[in-house]
């Protein structure tokens, strides 16, 4: 059998068994292996930091970066853990001798450990029968602890060295595979814990000391190279709090925050304690004016503490953490020193406790929730906080207001806005300034916000971005303690005209307003909603002769079909758009737009929109030179045809002979229809009422003094008007109207008087009187509208006529005969009904 075939295989089902059940240390130190094949068998390639012997397997983010914690780093090549080299051979082919604990200690350069483990009688225990895990800190580990406390270890061999040794012993072997992040292995000294953690970076910590030599196996065990020597971490962070002076401030303030308990608990956290004289570089009084705000003082000090143990030695390069406070902090290192937010403020590290670790630094931590509003802006917001001093807007913006602030950057103020006159100026802050917080999450589509000039700014949430009129946010929205900071990328501008307005008013487009009214349009350019539109110029249609555009406007349903393919539900701006791809707008009429954003431009359908995000207060208006049309919606005359193909010359349209273009209904636009009651009377009342277009009856039975009332209803659906005027003191009056869909038909109810007597009482202005009415009874009678003449039906006329011979007869009179105050004369005048012309 071929050789290499049989090597490709055993490497791959060494992969895959290492896959099978290993760590981020052992994926680390395989790709080590992988980037020195070229080394010779069993070599790995580490970094290491120049000036220093620190050494890492490192990850592939700084491997090609060539930097460990931004110093240089170089590449060397060792053996890899558990191979050795042979004299005149390449690379490393031997694997290293198994032995006892013990001797496995000088195999892997543990030398001064070794020795340590005679004076302190541990030998015998080590060489012994067992399983052990020792993690042995290297020569060098034992070079960095100070003198005294070495001396003090050296003087007590029997006791404290015995003691110390035992504490990096753990009494079963334990493989970095089995090292888990966040578990506390039991030591050989007391039972004392010894605290655990597992990074993503292949960095493994016992108590923050880094394993930089691990997994070398023992007949009795297993040995762990670590980079310095452990102590016990008995006591908690809060213990370590109450027993430094130096963090007396800080203790201080998470007891006011009332956080003591919690970092008196299990768990595994990080604290940047702040020192006191960190705290002695604040702003005087700035502590005592927030230990009274409980919610910023409780922020304040979660902002320094996380809910992870993250050892300074774990740390390669700047990563992001969450804060028990909610916001993030940056965690970096330079060299051997942490950074903070980009900043080098440790002055000691990895302090470890039982429940976590602490890092002691010269600076307090502010965070956003601590900060008042006007100091969230920074240096891309300059501008705009200038500009707020320089017009006494100041005042608007105290610490006990809450306020908004939609800060444009620095680049929206050009020349020409700023050569504005101060007063407009002025009003373009104010604008910009929200009279309560709003944060990011609380923002909604259709969401209304006033501003400090008491003007509304309407809300747009899009896949991918929140706008604010046409205005949309960049990233960096901030919270304080007293309102919240939004990032603008242009100035924020009211709208406050309607797209007919806004389109008369332009100039451009008189030849599609025709278009409009001709199709019966136009009220959807005036009246409220959201819309986009398409809009195209005169120059679109400069091709036409009047007899193309008379061609155009004779067919009402191609003309609609056409103009309401321009138009679609909903406000979608340039910046709502998601870039680079193809947004589907379903338009009014059916076809959806294809709508592309790219390079701060528009294209729709492919065809280019020269000016964009004209904002109405009723939707926004994109300019289009071409007048649009569905790809795939035929023409059926030939002569409609001519007309689109000078129009339309970005796609071909197709011809289908016979094809009729469907009817559109227009339940989108609300129409109008008035219903106006006289009555002559002291008292006037207007009542405007909106609905869906609905079939209602009407019944109002009106006694004693008379009041004039004028009732409107907006119902969608083809216009009629009707008015009554009735004049004279009636004691009762009873007004029955019938409204359907297409009211070109009457309904005539009579209203006959008697039934039971009811009482009402009612007050009004303090005087207390007592109305009578009487139940009319409601007989429906047939309609007659469609009789012309009297001779068409009279069997059903005769029947009528003896139904209402047997009404009189029997005493029932009509409430309408009886006759009012002597002297009164009644009128009642009908205005023309404007009915449908009748096929």
């Amino acid at each position: 059998m071929d050789p290499l075939p049989v090597v490709t295989l055993a490497v791959v089902a060494l992969c895959f068994l290492g896959s099978v059940d290993s760590s981020a240390y052992d994926k680390i130190v395989t790709h080590s292996r992988i980037r020195a094949r070229n080394e010779g068998p069993n070599v790995c390639a580490l970094q290491q930091v120049v000036g220093t012997k620190k050494k890492y397997f490192s990850t592939c983010r700084n491997w090609y970066k060539q930097s460990i914690c931004g110093k240089k780093a170089t590449v060397i090549y060792e053996c890899c853990p558990g191979y050795m080299k042979l004299n005149g051979m390449r690379g490393c082919p031997a694997v290293a001798p198994i032995d006892n604990v013990y001797n496995t200690l000088g195999l892997v350069k543990a030398t001064t450990t070794q020795q340590y483990s005679e004076m302190s009688n541990l030998r015998k225990e080590i060489e012994g029968p067992g399983a052990f895990t020792v993690f042995a800190p290297s020569d060098d580990a034992w070079k960095e602890l100070s003198p005294t406390a070495r001396s003090a270890l050296e003087s007590n061999v029997n006791v404290e060295l015995h003691n110390a040794l035992q504490y990096h012993m753990v009494k079963h072997r334990l493989m970095t595979k089995d090292m888990k992040n966040g578990i506390t292995v039991t030591s050989m000294y007391n039972n004392q814990g010894i605290n655990i953690n597992h990074y993503p970076n292949g960095i493994v910590t016992v108590n923050c000391a880094r394993i930089i030599h691990g997994n070398q196996m023992a007949t009795n065990g297993v040995v762990h190279v670590i980079d310095r020597v452990i102590s016990t971490a008995t006591s908690t962070i809060k213990e370590l709090l109450d027993n430094d002076e130096s963090l007396a401030e800080f203790g201080n303030a998470a007891l006011i925050a009332g956080l003591v308990d919690k970092l008196d608990q299990p768990g595994h956290f990080t604290l940047f304690a702040p020192t006191n004289e960190a705290f002695s570089k604040l702003p005087p009084g700035f502590m005592e004016s927030i230990y009274e705000n409980e919610p910023v003082i409780k922020a304040l000090v979660n902002y320094h503490l996380l809910n992870s143990v993250q050892c300074a030695e774990a740390i390669m390069a700047g990563s992001v953490y969450e804060t028990e406070e909610g916001s993030t902090i940056e965690i970096g290192c330079d060299g051997d020193s942490l950074t903070v937010n980009g900043i080098k403020m440790v002055l000691k590290k990895d302090i470890a406790a039982s429940n976590g670790v602490i890092h002691l630094i010269d600076q307090v931590l502010i965070p956003d929730s601590a900060k008042e509003v006007r100091e969230l802006m920074g240096n891309s917001q300059s501008t705009f906080s200038d500009l707020v001093s320089e017009m006494g807007l100041t005042g608007s913006l105290s610490s006990e207001t809450q306020y908004t602030l939609l800060a444009p950057l620095n680049y929206v103020f050009t020349e020409e806005v700023m050569a504005q006159d101060e007063s407009y100026l002025k009003l373009i802050l104010e604008n910009h300034m929200l009279n309560l917080k709003i944060s990011l999450r609380e923002l909604y589509n259709g969401q209304l916000l006033e501003t400090l000039s008491g003007k509304l700014l309407r809300v747009f949430i899009y896949r991918t971005a929140v706008c604010i009129e046409s205005a949309c946010m960049v990233k960096g929205s901030k919270e304080g303690m007293n309102g919240a900071l939004h990032l603008m990328s242009s100035l924020i501008s009211p709208a406050d005209k309607t797209m007919f307005e806004l389109l008369d008013a332009d100039g451009r487009f008189k030849t599609f307003l025709s278009l409009m009214e001709t199709a019966g349009l136009e009220e959807l350019l005036r009246q409220n909603g959201s819309y986009t539109i398409f809009a195209p110029t005169d120059e679109a249609f400069k091709v036409l002769s009047k007899e193309d555009l008379d061609l155009l406007k004779s067919d009402l349903n191609a003309l609609r079909t056409i103009l309401l393919y321009h138009f679609s539900e909903g406000i979608f701006i340039n910046g709502g758009l998601e870039p680079k791809v193809t947004n589907l707008l379903k338009s009014l009429q059916g076809k959806n737009l294809q709508v592309k954003s790219e390079n701060n431009s528009i294209h729709v359908n492919s065809v280019e929109v020269p000016d964009s995000d004209l904002m109405a207060t009723n939707g926004v208006i994109h300019v289009v030179k071409n007048f649009l049309y569905p790809t795939d919606l035929p023409v059926g005359s030939q002569d409609l045809l001519m007309v689109l193909q000078k129009l339309i010359k970005y796609i071909e349209i197709k011809f289908v002979s016979g094809f009729t273009y469907t009817e559109i209904p227009l339940t989108f636009i609300r129409r109008i229809i008035t219903t106006t009651h006289f009555i002559e009377g002291p008292e006037t009342q207007t009542v405007i009422i909106e609905e869906q277009p609905s079939v209602r009856t009407v019944t109002r039975v009106i006694e004693g003094k008379p009041t004039v009332k004028q009732v409107t209803r907006v119902i969608k659906t083809e216009p009629t008007v009707s008015k009554v005027n009735v004049e004279g003191d009636q004691s009762t009056k009873k007004v029955t109207r019938v409204i359907s869909r297409q009211p070109t038909v009457s309904k005539v109810t009579r209203v006959i008087g008697g039934g039971e007597a009811r009482t009402n009482r009612r007050t009004e202005t303090g005087v207390a009187t007592i109305t009578t009415v009487k139940e009319p009874q409601i007989i429906a009678v047939p309609d007659f509208s469609k009789l012309t003449s009297i001779s068409d039906n009279p069997a059903l006329l005769k029947e009528e006529s003896g139904k209402i011979t047997k009404i009189i007869q029997e005493g029932r009179g009509f409430a309408a005969a009886r006759k009012g105050p002597a002297g009164m004369r009644r009128r009642v005048r009908l205005v023309k009904r404007h009915h449908k012309p009748r096929e």
